[in-house]
């Protein structure tokens, strides 16, 4: 994949996919290019999409320094004028989301439209989980910690009834993931929740005019529904569909993916 020079050290893994309308892609916390992804690959199928590791993560640069949400859009910025994209539609995942936020409220000349899924404004709008504050546990039980975080059906009951369904569901989400024993990448992950953990574009997100299509999950802990009821407060004219599942409904929920295509088809 080509690699592209975003600042003086760091160099950021990217790619361009399909055919079609620009879309860019703006993944979730610990997001890596080598992953597999639904809603990436049935978007390339319709537009021309920009991916990429966000910096500190996958085979992107990881410095040890502190990074802001402002440095992150900074980033989409650089990458969209480095392929040569003056305008875009813009698709945010979890803390994607509040990238695609501040992207959008610091330089609106370069959104046509804006998909938010999953995430939250910050500030008085109402934060995700605070994913630096989890428990210090071991990482199977860290694992199961988090899938209640990220789907509230799968509390402690349903964890008790259902152990092969747990064991399947850890399994596969082990084997989805890359790069774990990799140097730095804790570190990379750390830098992105300090980031996550100063997000706040409430008071900015007023001045938005791009047309908006947010998403959440019924059962998501991570950023419940009332965050996205908070978010469709504040943005003028944007439209609000919560999906069966939780933080990952677009993909528990098959009618999510084909509502975002045509949302974006239709602006």
């Amino acid at each position: 994949m080509p690699v592209f020079t975003a600042d003086t050290d760091i160099e950021l893994n990217y790619r361009v996919e399909g055919a079609g309308p620009r879309l860019v892609n703006i993944s979730g916390s610990a997001g890596d290019l080598r992953a597999p992804s639904l809603i990436r690959d049935e978007l390339e199928r319709f537009f021309t999409v920009l991916s990429w590791d966000q910096r500190g993560l996958g085979q992107s640069s990881k410095p040890d320094r502190r990074f802001t949400m402002a440095d992150y859009a900074d980033d989409t910025v650089a990458l969209m004028h480095h392929i040569g994209w003056d305008t875009a539609h813009v698709l945010g995942v979890s803390f994607g989301g509040m990238v695609a936020q501040e992207l959008a409220v610091t330089r609106p000349d370069l959104v046509e439209s804006l998909v938010l899924m999953c995430t939250s404004t910050g500030g008085a709008g109402g934060s995700s989980y605070p994913l630096h504050e989890l428990p210090d546990l071991p990482p199977d039980d860290l694992l199961v910690f988090r899938m209640e975080i990220v789907d509230s059906r799968r509390d402690a009951a349903w964890r008790d009834a259902n152990p092969e369904k747990l064991a399947k569901l850890i399994a596969a989400t082990k084997a989805a993931r890359v790069g774990e024993d990799e140097p730095d990448r804790e570190a990379g992950i750390a830098r992105q929740l300090e980031a996550r953990a100063e997000h706040d574009a409430w008071d900015r997100l007023p001045s938005l005019n791009a047309p908006t299509f947010i998403l959440g999950g019924k059962f998501d802990n991570q950023a419940p529904p009332t965050n996205q009821l908070a978010l469709v407060s504040q943005i003028r004219g944007s439209r609000l569909q919560m999906y069966e599942g939780g933080h990952l409904c677009a993909v528990q929920d098959k009618q999510a993916i084909p509502d975002i295509i045509d949302f974006l088809q239709g602006c």
